[in-house]
């Protein structure tokens, strides 16, 4: 149950999917699918008495876990039928209900179990993570929650404390980079003499190895666990900038248990996601921002579209890594976009933006609530339209002028103080022609790209961010506000995919993020530095000298000039008929050959020959994305071929490819890049 809740995609208990609809047979079947909906289909078999026997032969799981899931349904059931008597709900809050499941299940109000619990003295205790095996007495305080067992949290109270809410369960758009944030913000606070305390899920994260707080509590990142958290420890104050997303979504609950909001207040956090308020303090700092609208349906949806005339970029509100981002083009695409976002919980307005075609720009910047520290400008490669996480990013910016620079770190210093942040803030813009600059997004809180400008330029953003949010001003620790100098070198930050593990995905790249990781790239070249990028994201090239060329009609004039550049560092261009016309009549060589659809030998036979280097393959925008285009994306991917979906990603890999100094490099010179 615990563990259940602690995913963080709107699912409480065995009851969240429903699988009532599928007829007798048709639940058998699907109880031989292996995917995330399996412990949801047991339970549903369970709910119509199906035999142990039965679904162990279906799904291989050992009845002795079976049976703990029935004695869950069990207790669904006890809850629908019986009178909720002290006991019985003792015995739901040992198996881990949470009170709003056993409020919908009982047919009361979630406060009233809460308040049923506590006048039944039912609350969470604490016990040790036994280290030593039961070897010797473990003492590392590293907690987990029971109920009806004794408590081995012990409150201290001699120093202020502060609670620190990590990042949850790292997934696409939320990963190790926010964890790197809530690990060095723990240690600014020790430092300063502060008991902390880690709240955290993930085994697999620094945050919570013993050693990083004075105390751990490994439990789900809800408002009911906090609360229990919250009541034994009763800290002095939160900090949620640090975690993501994750901890955001928290800090209205924090504040109703009482807990001070440390750094930028839960307000100010709100005013940069609501639409209305958000461009009321844009029209206030003078910046502009794409056109767009706030909405809940479709109809609106389009009617907001209509007026802003396609592509229009769809997205809904409080949300991270781009979950739910589309680019539509047309009607159809808003009604099949809403309805993707509609099958999340969506407690939050929809925002409906004209979509621009510049370049896209990050920054990251610590605010003392008066003055801004601005490390560094980050420039990605591909134009907007694709996620910041699956870009190709660049410290210094490339191709920005001097008074596009001054305005973004104009803009960043005006954002900063009309939102009174506190700590941490990272905006994005979009940059189209020489200087016109726009606002995309402004979170009040770190970011994936923190990690790496710190590393990048020196500076110690989050220690920096951690010390602002116990009240030094950044001329106290040392840093003169603005801007800061360039580095005399490059770093390119490369993202890295899964798609080859990740069967059945499509890998074409748009506003929802899709990279898994990524490396960096450094030298006192661009070129070079880009080299070790590719390298590090493990694109090899060349081998073959093969490469395949599909693109969109819009994308065919670029392709020429990406494909002449290849042709002349020796590479055999295939393309598909309508890109090999455009590639012809530009005086590149390219080898015409069929569509998959198409007798032997077509477009797939050449992809599972093993001998091409490269597919540059660019979908179409909106939701008709050709099935052709997927099947091609897919067989290369899993049979080891590079596929760039995106012209700007194409240039940059040339562009490195062509330099000579690059080729001349050493195998141990990559030996020590890798």
């Amino acid at each position: 149950m615990k563990a259940i809740r602690s995913l963080e995609q709107h699912v409480d208990c065995l009851m969240s999917y429903d699988f009532s609809g599928l007829s007798e047979d048709g639940l058998t079947e699907q109880l031989s699918i292996v995917d995330d909906m399996r412990i949801w289909r047991i339970a549903e078999a369970l709910r119509r008495g199906f035999g142990y026997d039965v679904i162990h032969e279906k799904t291989m799981i050992d009845p002795w876990f079976i049976d703990k899931i029935a004695i869950l349904v069990e207790m669904e059931q006890s809850l629908q039928t019986e009178e909720l008597t002290p006991e019985l709900l003792k015995e739901a809050k040992r198996m881990e209900f949470p009170d709003a499941v056993i409020a919908r299940l009982t047919g009361r109000q979630e406060q009233e179990i809460h308040d049923m619990r506590h006048a039944n003295n039912i609350v969470a205790a604490y016990k040790m993570v036994d280290t030593c095996a039961a070897e010797f007495a473990a003492e590392t305080p590293y907690y987990y929650s029971v109920f009806g067992s004794e408590n081995e949290a012990e409150k201290t109270a001699d120093r202020k404390k502060v609670l620190v809410l990590g990042s949850g369960p790292i997934r696409i758009g939320q990963g190790i980079e926010f964890d790197f944030c809530s690990v060095h913000c723990t240690w600014a606070f020790a430092k300063q003499g502060y008991e902390t305390i880690i709240v955290n899920n993930n085994p697999e994260t620094v945050s919570t190895d013993f050693d990083i707080a004075d105390k751990l509590y490994f439990e789900p990142l809800t408002p009911e666990d906090v609360k229990s958290i919250v009541d034994l420890e009763q800290p002095d104050g939160a900090v949620v900038q640090f975690g993501g997303q994750t901890a955001i979504k928290l800090t209205e609950s924090l504040m109703k248990m009482g807990v001070p909001i440390w750094g930028t207040s839960a307000e100010n956090v709100d005013k940069a996601e609501d639409r209305e308020l958000f461009d009321e303090i844009l029209e206030e700092c003078r910046i502009p921002r794409p056109s767009g609208g706030t909405v809940f349906t479709a109809e609106e949806a389009k009617e907001v579209a209509a007026r802003l005339g396609y592509p229009v970029l769809v997205r809904p509100s409080y949300v991270l890594g781009g979950q739910g981002m589309q680019i539509a083009i047309n009607d159809h695409d808003i009604d099949e976009f809403i309805g993707i976002i509609n099958r999340i919980a969506q407690d939050h307005p929809i925002l409906v933006d004209k979509y621009l075609n510049g370049k896209e720009i990050e920054v990251d910047a610590v605010c003392d609530g008066e003055e801004i520290l601005i490390p560094g400008i980050m420039e990605h490669i591909e134009r907007a339209g694709i996620h910041s996480g699956d870009s190709i990013s660049v410290y210094p910016a490339q191709s920005l002028t001097e008074a596009a620079k001054e305005k973004i770190a104009e803009y960043t210093r005006r954002l900063a103080k009309s939102l009174h942040v506190v700590g941490l803030i990272n905006i994005q813009f979009i940059v189209c022609g020489e200087a016109d600059v726009y606002v995309i997004e402004v979170n009040p809180r770190s970011s994936r790209t923190v990690p790496y400008i710190s590393k990048v330029t020196g500076i110690p953003i989050v220690p920096l961010a951690a010390r602002v949010i116990m009240g030094s001003k950044i001329r106290e620790l040392g840093y003169t506000p603005g801007l800061q100098k360039e580095a005399d070198y490059f770093a390119v930050k490369m993202p890295v995919f899964s798609f080859e593990k990740i069967r059945g995905a499509d890998i074409s790249l748009g506003p929802e993020m899709k990279s898994t990781g990524e490396c960096l790239g450094i030298a006192s070249t661009f070129d070079e530095a880009l080299y070790k990028a590719f390298i590090g994201a493990g694109i090899r090239l060349p081998r073959f000298r093969n490469m395949i060329m599909t693109v969109r009609d819009e994308d065919k004039e670029e392709a020429v000039e990406i494909g002449r550049r290849f042709e002349k560092i020796g590479y055999r261009i295939f393309a598909t008929r309508g890109t090999s016309e455009a590639l012809k009549a530009g005086g590149v060589k390219a080898i015409t050959v069929r569509k998959i659809e198409q007798e032997s030998p077509n477009l797939l036979d050449l992809i599972l020959g093993h001998e091409i280097d490269l597919v540059i393959d660019t979908p179409a925008q909106g939701a008709e994305h050709s099935r052709d285009g997927f099947i091609i994306r897919r067989n290369a991917i899993e049979t080891g071929v590079n596929v760039l979906t995106a012209m700007d990603t194409a240039r940059a890999l040339i562009t490195s490819l062509e330099n000579t100094d690059i080729q001349k490099l050493t195998l141990i010179d990559i030996a020590t890049i890798e």
